[in-house]
């Protein structure tokens, strides 16, 4: 994440570095050095600039620079020198924030790697080169990347390990050279002040080449400085370290050391140096080293019990190992079944987004096809039917969500109603029983019968309504009479009806053919801009009828020659517009039902 309140300088440093080609990087990136010593040692401004100059990436594009090849950078070793002073000092007392892992695990062993490399190639240039003012500005150079090694691992003394693990840094010390010797050695002292623990932790044989090198160096090389160094060196190892003393005393390697160190002279400027160092070398009693091989042997012997009474453990308990890899087994497989359901769920999480993203981008396109097709004028009334489209939606869904959570707070009282109901029903079937039951035991009662004076006085009753009520009768003679008369009645309707039929027709020609001369007039060009043969358009009564005419027809055409996507959501009255130079057709002889000729 960029940090707020950048630093101008930074930001457009940044840009450049963005935007320019690859040799000019470099030269960019020296205005770093700039900025860096303008600001005061210390500051909560510096710390904030050289957070700056870490988010915006500008000291990983100075260690690819580091990376390449000298000849192809602008100021050869003279930039890649003021380069490393620039990674050192930016690297110490930045504080990374959120990408403290990055920083500590991957930026920095990669910075102290690029150093050793560069000291590395400096050195083959030292070595190959016969000038002398070459040589010594190369050796210059040098010793810049080494101060801006040993200053990186003042700031960070956990890259100490990775340093003297290094084969580069082997490589280096392991030299004939005297003045790159002397310098790799004094390297070695500073970063020993600094921190001498990280001797110790050194794997493989790292540690005994060091020393080896060291102490050739003391014994073969003639230069006093590269002794003096050595000697010092080997002092501080040793009284640092109880290990290192004991491996220089009773290792096979370094028999006869300590006759070779008497013999080195004492008159010399490091005699004081090799005095301490000839002194820790001679035991002051031979108990002592006995002790030691005791102590040794001691624990050797221990180590090897201590292995046996584990391995016979191990054997006494079987199951308790079988025990423990199945709960292992079964803790990774559910472990694992975990990760695959979490990536599973993570997937189709994706997939969906993705289908929703999909459906979108086609209903957006869907959108911009009608639009594409739907005529200028339609567009508002198009837009509206949409937004009409789009809330009805909404409400369909709000209102089944609504329905729905009352249905689930009414659900006890539906499930109270609907147990009412059932015992009702079985009361009422109850009841129902209970009373056919008593109707089969009731005894039988019959209807009483009419008696004699009732009968004749219902036959009166009947009698009197038919007479008040008599039949409609009719003869043959007005059956047929009254049938023609329904016959002309209904020949009348059927010719008065053609007739109104052919004056609907007449009219609705004659409001088409207003309506198209209208529609023609409202498109038609004024008279200083018509052109052609526009104004003869208009001097017929039948031409602005088939201009309209064959208009509909092109429309026609298009509209079945269109791919089908394109008929999508297309309704009937939607125009399309046609090309002048289409229209432009002589058709004079054209009949126009309900029209005369002029």
């Amino acid at each position: 994440m960029k940090p707020i309140g950048t630093d101008s300088r930074i930001l457009s440093l940044a840009a450049q570095v963005a935007k320019s080609p690859e040799q000019n990087v470099p030269v960019i990136l020296l205005k770093l050095k700039e900025i860096i010593n303008n600001t005061p040692l210390g500051s909560s401004e510096l710390k904030k600039i050289k957070q700056d100059i870490y988010c915006y990436d500008l000291i990983q594009y100075c260690l690819l620079v580091l990376r390449q090849d000298c000849s192809r950078i602008q100021g050869g070793w003279i930039t890649i020198a003021q380069l490393t002073q620039i990674v050192s000092h930016c690297c110490v007392g930045l504080e990374p924030g959120e990408d403290a892992e990055e920083f500590y695990k991957e930026l920095l062993p990669s910075a102290a790697e690029n150093f050793l490399v560069l000291g590395k190639r400096l050195q083959a240039c030292f070595i190959n080169t016969a000038k002398g003012e070459e040589k010594v500005e190369l050796l210059h150079f040098f010793q810049i990347v080494t101060d801006s090694l040993l200053w990186l691992l003042g700031g960070h003394v956990q890259l100490i390990q990775n340093v003297l693990q290094s084969d580069h840094f082997l490589h280096l010390l392991q030299t004939d050279n005297v003045e790159i010797g002397s310098t790799v050695m004094i390297l070695l002292q500073n970063i020993l002040q600094i921190n001498s623990g990280d001797l110790l932790r050194i794997e493989g044989n790292t540690l005994c080449l060091i020393l080896d090198e060291v102490i050739s160096k003391l014994l073969l090389t003639p230069c006093p400085l590269i002794r003096s160094t050595a000697v010092k060196l080997l002092l501080l190892m040793a009284q640092s370290h109880q290990e290192i003393l004991i491996s220089l005393r009773l290792s096979t390697c370094y028999k006869g050391l300590r006759n070779l160190l008497n013999k080195q002279g004492i008159g010399t400027v490091f005699s004081q140096e090799l005095g301490q160092l000839i002194g820790l070398l001679r035991p002051k009693i031979y108990q002592e080293v006995e002790e030691q091989k005791l102590h040794q042997a001691a624990c050797l012997i221990q180590a090897y019990w201590k292995g046996f009474q584990t391995r016979k453990r191990l054997k006494k308990l079987p199951s308790a190992v079988i025990a423990l890899q199945r709960s292992f087994r079964s803790k990774r497989t559910k472990t694992l079944l975990k990760l695959n359901r979490q990536k599973e769920e993570k997937d189709l999480r994706l997939q969906l987004q993705l289908e929703r993203q999909r459906a979108m981008r086609l209903s957006r396109e869907l959108r911009l096809s009608m639009l594409e097709i739907v005529h200028p004028g339609q567009v508002e009334k198009y837009n509206q039917e949409l937004e009409e489209k789009s809330a009805l939606i909404i409400q369909k869904h709000w209102r089944g969500y609504r329905e729905r959570k009352k249905f689930h707070q009414q659900r006890p009282s539906l499930t109270e109603y609907k147990a009412a109901v059932i015992l009702q029903r079985a009361v009422l079937k109850f009841l129902a029983k209970c009373r056919k039951k008593k109707k089969l035991f009731a005894p039988w009662q019959g209807l009483q019968e009419l008696t004699d004076a009732q009968r004749v006085q219902l036959k009166q009753q009947v009698d009197d309504y038919i007479r008040r009520h008599p039949g409609s009768q009719m003869s043959d003679v007005a059956s047929r009479e009254l049938h023609a008369q329904a016959q002309e009645r209904l020949q009348y309707y059927f010719m008065s009806r053609a007739l109104e039929e052919r004056a609907q027709q007449h009219r609705e020609a004659l409001m088409a053919q207003i309506s198209t001369s209208i529609e023609q007039l409202m498109k038609a060009p004024s008279l200083k801009e018509a052109e052609g043969k526009e104004p003869e358009l208009f001097l017929s009564r039948s031409r602005p009828v088939a201009a309209k005419a064959k208009q509909a027809h092109l429309i026609t055409l298009k509209h079945t020659q269109a791919p089908w996507w394109k008929k999508l959501g297309e309704e009937p009255g939607n125009e399309i517009d046609v090309p002048k130079d289409e229209l432009t057709v002589e058709l004079e002889t054209l009949f126009i039902g309900g029209t005369k000729s002029p």
